[in-house]
């Protein structure tokens, strides 16, 4: 291997499946893939406009996707198993779970998707924007930038020879 980097998908599987009871009381797993480069990037920016107008104080009754919007980001987050779900029967507020789950797996990873899918979508327990930004950007606060000097020093002159310095 190049680097010594594994092959991703030896590590990342890139599928969620959650579990969903049925109308019929059956448990169904439904596995929703992840999405395409380009699906994801659409989901994460109108993610992203929301938050602004949510940011922006925005009032709570404003609507930030009409119902077309609002469909097709739930459309790209669930891919093919947008079908499956429609034809399973749901209920809109199971269906909904399903998606915006699907939705913060997508912009913020596997951990705010679980918690999200634990707290039934309730705002005060799921994580907040600050919450989901620093999750999606955890591994980037992990990486000196560019100009840091973390791990070299320069020493001035002090007319001493360091320990182990040769003279």
């Amino acid at each position: 291997m190049a680097g010594g980097f594994k092959v991703l998908e030896e590590f990342q599987d890139d599928a969620l499946t959650l579990p969903v009871r049925l109308p019929s009381g059956e448990v169904r797993e439904f596995r929703i893939p992840s999405p395409s480069a380009e699906d994801g990037l659409r989901v994460q920016t109108l993610m992203e406009q929301t938050a602004r107008m949510a940011d922006s104080g925005a009032p709570m009754d404003t609507e930030v996707l009409n119902d077309g919007q609002e469909m097709d980001l739930y459309r790209k987050a669930l891919g093919e198993a947008y079908d499956e779900l429609i034809g399973a029967g749901l209920r809109w507020s199971r269906f909904r779970h399903v998606a915006m789950t699907a939705v913060m797996w997508i912009t913020a990873g596997l951990d705010v998707a679980e918690k999200y899918w634990a707290a039934d979508g309730d705002p005060q327990a799921a994580p907040n924007r600050a919450a989901r930004r620093a999750a999606s950007s955890a591994a980037a606060s992990k990486t000196p930038s560019r100009g840091s000097t973390s791990g070299t020093s320069t020493r001035k002159a002090t007319g001493r020879a360091r320990k182990g310095a040769k003279t």
